[in-house]
């Protein structure tokens, strides 16, 4: 218990630990909604197209998670562009933006003169490496989605089960759309630090499979999924301090674990 009290007195430590609340509450929120629209795939290609926006920052010598945003969102709005106007299915539109952002990603990185130390760490993300300013950027994303699902809480769970009702029903669903996929790709992108693009796509939706197990209800799958995105996290950050090892694997290894204990348990206890 005192090692773990030790740790926080690192201002590192703290940094990743208040990263770990935000990421939890915007992907708990975000995660359920890509859960209930089964829309899982079109987050693996925004998050995979952001690669192509830190590898031109990386080029260009500027933000990376500037790039990394930029090329999520106009990968989110292209996706649903090429899907509801372009009539393209939707798994070869996510192809097609899943695919550029990764090559592009690996063109930039490699006219980009001289080593890329902090590429690996937007790969496979490092939650102990998270600034203070990465940290206001999560707190304002957590107040925009939160806003954003409490305000418009009933149009949006029209929108997620029922598309053509609310279409019919005249609310704006295209507007819906493109300003949840902005919203997603922000959340994706803000993330990116705390287990990286490769393993992003697991904090969407292993916390969502994990109360799945518990609940069907929209409201209480949000709350439930923030709270298993936290134990996870928390317990992946005190995992990979004691053993030294990537934080990033160390979470989503944390959450899978965590699954398949309380499938386990469930299953036994029926």
């Amino acid at each position: 218990m005192s090692a773990i009290i030790e740790l926080f007195q690192y201002d590192f430590f703290q940094k990743a630990f208040l990263a770990a609340i935000f990421a939890s509450i915007s992907c708990g929120i975000i995660g359920s909604y890509i859960v209930s629209r089964r829309i899982v795939f079109i987050s693996g290609g925004i998050t995979h197209a952001s690669f192509g926006g830190i590898g031109l920052a990386f080029l260009l010598g500027f933000e990376p998670l500037l790039g990394a945003a930029l090329f999520a969102i106009l990968s989110a709005l292209g996706i649903q562009f090429f899907t509801k106007v372009a009539e393209i299915r939707e798994d070869s539109s996510i192809a097609i933006w899943w695919s550029l952002g990764m090559a592009l990603g690996i063109i930039f990185v490699f006219l980009t003169p001289g080593y890329t130390p902090n590429l690996m760490s937007y790969l496979f993300g490092n939650i102990l490496t998270v600034t203070s300013s990465e940290l206001w950027w999560m707190f304002a994303l957590n107040v925009v989605i939160i806003a954003f699902f409490v305000l418009l809480f009933t149009k949006i769970l029209y929108i997620a089960f029922d598309e053509e009702f609310a279409r019919a029903a005249g609310l704006p669903v295209a507007l819906f759309n493109y300003l949840t996929m902005t919203l997603i790709a922000l959340t994706v992108v803000l993330n990116i630090r705390v287990v990286g693009i490769i393993l992003i796509l697991s904090l969407l939706t292993i916390p969502q499979a994990t109360a799945n197990l518990y609940t069907k209800d929209f409201k209480k799958l949000i709350v439930l999924s923030s709270v298993f995105a936290f134990l996870g996290t928390i317990s992946g950050l005190f995992i990979s301090s004691f053993l030294d090892i990537p934080s990033g694997a160390a979470i989503i290894f944390t959450l899978v674990i965590m699954f398949g204990v309380l499938r386990l348990a469930k299953y036994f206890m029926k």
